[in-house]
């Protein structure tokens, strides 16, 4: 299935859980989605826990191979999200209930993570979790930032690239290997260059 039909079936703005997000420019290319720090050496409990929390997305994704079993669940937003020479973070597929649920669930990510490929296809690279920050913050069981299997939260305020108030997001690289890290932001393996949205009205 080309990418195109791919959008055009997927991405139904007007019907997206998400309410009141606005949906943005096709092509992000600016950089102001926060990046993490270098990459440091794990130790071996590190290793462990990052190797058990990519097996665990690997299992909750692993349906999700095929594109077309995202929906309709999952609907594209944000077109494919590039940041030049950091590389991209790809389509994003995102499930509005999930992010709205004030909760992270690793069998359950919020967010589906596809790479364009020249050949019309997509890829699944990973998964992103998100929680909005005011939603996680009125959970009073909730006394610190979301973490997934030893695993803490990037915290993106607002405002941000997406037009979204602050929120706690975790990229897991979880099918496509990341020099950066397995929880980096940008992963310079990853190219918007074969996404091809269908023309605008």
């Amino acid at each position: 299935m080309r990418v195109g039909r791919l959008v055009m079936q997927y991405s139904m703005i007007a019907v997206v859980a998400l309410g009141s997000w606005p949906s943005r420019a096709l092509a992000q290319d600016d950089h102001s989605h926060v990046l993490t720090a270098g990459r440091h050496e794990e130790t071996p409990e590190q290793k462990r826990q990052t190797s058990a929390l990519v097996q665990a997305v690997r299992r909750a994704t692993e349906h999700f191979l095929n594109v077309q079993n995202a929906g309709p669940d999952y609907v594209l937003q944000f077109g494919c999200v590039s940041g030049g020479d950091f590389g991209a973070m790809g389509m994003h597929f995102v499930n509005g209930s999930l992010v709205g649920d004030g909760e992270v669930d690793v069998m359950h990510p919020e967010i589906l993570l596809y790479e364009p490929l020249a050949n019309g296809k997509l890829r699944l690279t990973g998964a992103d979790y998100l929680v909005l920050k005011a939603d996680w913050d009125a959970k009073p069981e909730h006394t610190g930032p979301p973490e997934l299997m030893g695993q803490l939260f990037h915290l993106f305020d607002s405002p941000n690239r997406f037009g979204l108030p602050a929120f706690y997001t975790l990229h897991v690289w979880a099918w496509k290997d990341n020099p950066n890290g397995t929880f980096a932001n940008w992963n310079p393996n990853v190219s918007c260059d074969a996404f091809n949205p269908p023309p605008s009205n």
